[in-house]
């Protein structure tokens, strides 16, 4: 990535239209136990689902009678602040029951405006409704704060309501990483096969290895051998990801997704092995060929 001209931040972040990174995979909530996954829906049964519900998500502030409150707009790099926000319903009231999604009640994906920064936190929610959770963040930029839930309402839906968070500091812009089939994370070598198409569903796979051995013993992290993220670069619209077919402790974790357009996206891999969890982030165009696909491919034997 090649640095942009530094200009001052504050003002800056608040119109920042790109963020900056802050360690990928850091600050995920560690587990200590966790049953092995449920069997997935079928690919066909995926697809459907992805069909039917809306493939994005994130662009706004209120939805569906449900808004975020983010009590925490802007904080300093470099110094830990403790993010609060609260989810009101369409009396203002805050929230206090939620369904549990993947074993939480709610999730928190924090990332920035170039899509070099990801985070994906589980804060504490107190007996007011309100959640907060500490946070560092070392670069100045534009962040969006993206809460994933479902109200614990009789008729109600899994919402992902998003908000600006401006961090204050020496603004740096970034390049968005070129894509790639396969990337390294602490010795791991993360590949994906498949892709994103506009408009429709796409399975997509992620396999996992370990100094180029296959890892088959991938523990569980939020209900599956892996959870996936993905996000549009641009706006960071969130796409709602679905783990499918029969889940097995790798080196296979496979997904179904639907791009809501054509356009540049970044997907984001965590999963869980030797009782860490670390996330692997691929750089994704709707509807093209990833550079170097094919010669991947035939060197993996596919």
């Amino acid at each position: 990535m090649r640095a942009g001209l530094k200009i001052s931040a504050f003002a800056a972040a608040l119109a920042a239209t790109f963020g900056t990174a802050y360690g990928v995979g850091q600050g995920i909530d560690p587990l200590v136990t966790e049953s092995a996954p449920e069997p997935h829906a079928s690919h066909e049964e995926a697809a459907a689902e992805g069909a039917a519900a809306s493939p994005a998500g994130g662009l706004q502030v209120s939805e569906g009678g449900y808004a975020l409150d983010l009590r925490t707009p802007s904080v300093t790099a470099g110094q830990r602040s403790d993010l609060r926000f609260v989810i009101r319903d369409s009396a203002g009231r805050a929230v206090t029951a939620y369904e549990r999604e993947n074993t939480k009640e709610l999730h928190l994906i924090i990332a920035s405006r170039d899509l070099g920064t990801y985070r994906h936190v589980h804060p504490a929610r107190g007996a007011d409704g309100t959640w907060s959770i500490p946070v560092e963040l070392p670069r100045a930029g534009g962040y969006r704060v993206l809460a994933d839930f479902t109200p614990a309402k009789k008729g109600a839906e899994n919402l992902t309501l998003g908000a600006d968070l401006a961090v204050a500091g020496a603004y740096e812009p970034r390049r968005l990483p070129e894509a790639t089939r396969t990337v390294d994370v602490d010795g791991y070598q993360v590949r994906l096969t498949g892709g994103l198409t506009p408009g429709t569903g796409s399975e997509l796979e992620l396999t996992v290895a370990r100094d180029g051995r296959p890892v088959t013993d991938l523990q569980p992290y939020l209900g599956s051998y892996g959870h996936l993220v993905a996000l549009r670069s641009g706006d960071l619209a969130y796409l709602h990801v679905h783990p499918h077919g029969r889940p097995e402790p790798g080196p296979d974790v496979s997904f179904e997704a639907t791009a809501p357009s054509s356009g540049t996206y970044r997907l984001f891999l965590d999963f869980k092995h030797d009782g860490q969890v670390r996330t692997a982030a691929f750089t994704v165009t709707a509807g093209a060929v990833t550079p170097g696909a094919d010669t991947d491919e035939a060197a993996h034997g596919h």
